[in-house]
């Protein structure tokens, strides 16, 4: 069977919830598939999403932007990051061609590391990248300044434009720059609704809601031992906070996958951040969100979620005060649209099986 490497940013956890839909689907079209991920991401989360067989190689293909939190982006040190990571850039390339080579993948699905694509144009391999953004237009929006950014920012360019098609998932940013564009449907992976289950689990009683707070596989600690009690809701939070309240539960502790738990709630406490966003509005799920400031991608994920679900930003320092009762109450009260249908994944696997294997 023909062999699919596949390259996903540890940036966040948008990537893999973006990427694994699609693989699960080519695998299903395709059994027997031999896949090989390489990624930074916490192995465990490949392997909730991933529903096949895979190789593993923990690799840091890329770096996005260097964060302070999971919505600050710290530009200076980015900038510097990136002169870095480019001083060799032509050797860079080499070493992980041959690297490449010696996996001899039959189709390189990068999400969305440009080396990546770099190193399979190097080495002969056939390249398809995907994702809702490229990390030359976020370098070009915080970096455009920095002396090296011009020769740095052509490099990513050529990186992406080698590949044989690029897949832009909905919603996803305009990318002006690239010549290979196809888009595609949004991706999702809804889960299934077990409210029983953790109104159990959690003793609850009928009528409490469930509001889950994660903020995207980033650090961004709230002070949630300061936080007012809320009547009649229950936070489900990361457990690594270390939260002990009464009205609090680490949602790890449920035994359930992270989609499940989100399709279970009755909101969700985010930023905005492609999985989660998509995964609420094919759920059914109102979100509130802290706003990532500049970040270029977030209008477009916020314009489709205004369109396709329930939600309402709150400002930085009433989240950090949870000051989130009047909030809350207003999302409950506005009506769903319907929910919409995740098709990127099932197009995607179709143009690939077509032209690719």
């Amino acid at each position: 069977m023909p062999h699919l490497l596949v390259d996903i940013s540890a940036h966040g956890y948008g990537h893999v919830a973006q990427t694994a839909p699609l693989v699960n689907e080519l695998v299903r079209r395709m059994p027997g598939l031999r896949v090989t991920v390489r990624s930074a991401a916490p192995l465990a989360l490949l392997q909730q999403r991933f529903q096949c067989d895979f190789q593993h190689l923990p690799r840091a293909l890329d770096f996005g932007m260097v964060m302070a939190n999971a919505v600050d982006v710290q530009v200076e040190e980015s900038a510097a990051a990136y002169r870095a990571f480019h001083a060799d850039w032509e050797h860079r390339v080499a070493r992980e061609a041959a690297a490449m080579a010696q996996l001899k993948p039959d189709l390189l699905l990068a999400n969305v590391p440009y080396l990546s694509l770099a190193a399979a144009r190097a080495a002969g391999v056939r390249a398809v990248g995907m994702c809702c953004l490229n990390w030359a237009d976020i370098y070009q929006h915080y970096c455009v300044r920095d002396a090296a950014s011009r020769m740095i920012h052509t490099q990513m360019l050529e990186a992406y434009n080698s590949a044989e098609c690029f897949l832009r998932v909905q919603p996803g940013m305009p990318m002006p720059n690239l010549r290979n564009v196809r888009s595609v449907n949004p991706i999702a992976q809804p889960g299934w609704p077990q409210r029983a289950r953790i109104a159990q689990l959690c003793s609850l009683n009928e009528g409490r809601k469930l509001v889950l707070v994660a903020m995207g596989g980033m650090e961004f600690r709230l002070p949630m031992e300061r936080w007012p009690p809320l009547p009649g809701v229950h936070w489900l939070v990361p457990q690594a906070w270390g939260v002990t309240r009464d009205d609090v539960t680490a949602f790890e502790t449920l035994g359930l996958s992270f989609s499940d738990v989100l399709a279970s709630c009755d909101a969700v406490l985010t930023k905005p951040g492609y999985g989660t966003f998509a995964e609420a509005a094919c759920a059914g799920v109102p979100v509130v969100y802290v706003t990532r400031r500049d970040w270029p991608e977030e209008a477009c994920l916020v314009q489709w979620l205004g369109q396709n679900g329930v939600c309402l930003e709150v400002a930085r320092d009433a989240l950090l005060a949870g000051d989130l009762a009047s909030l809350l109450r207003q999302l409950w009260t506005q009506p769903l649209p319907p929910r919409p249908h995740a098709t990127g994944a099932a197009e995607a696997a179709q143009f690939l099986l077509g032209n690719y294997f």
